[in-house]
């Protein structure tokens, strides 16, 4: 179960990557707050562009990486934390974005984020360092 799960996750973030650097790069921009800009002193679509690459690169580790799931899974709870800041902005501004057009969407968006970050750790948690 948690193998399929962990796959489900990857899948989920090959998407989202792909998303990120393709058709939703430009919507996605209104995700990141300016605060986020200023402090990485780079502009929104870089922030998007770098976020893409880094789901594409932890989706692949999931699955390249087997033996190293459990670290890659507690980096991509990190990631999914690391997000969050802008889904609330996006959720306080009421901005569309790719597939959250509503208040509820945005909102719903925002009670996902708890469940991926559990989805990420109990995925992942198969391989507790047991040839140690």
């Amino acid at each position: 179960m948690r193998s399929v799960a962990r796959w489900a996750l990857a899948a989920l973030l090959l998407a989202a990557g792909a998303s990120h650097l393709t058709w939703g790069r430009r919507g996605y921009r209104i995700v990141v707050p300016d605060w986020a800009a200023d402090l990485l002193r780079t502009d929104k679509d870089t922030i998007v562009v770098a976020s893409g690459v880094v789901e594409l690169m932890l989706g692949g580790a999931l699955v390249a990486l087997p033996a190293e799931q459990r670290r890659v899974g507690w980096v991509v709870a990190a990631f999914f934390v690391a997000v969050f800041p802008g889904n609330v902005h996006q959720w306080r501004t009421r901005r569309p974005a790719p597939m959250l057009r509503t208040d509820r969407a945005r909102f719903i968006r925002l009670l996902l984020q708890p469940p991926l970050v559990a989805w990420a750790l109990w995925s992942t948690a198969g391989r507790a360092d047991s040839g140690r």
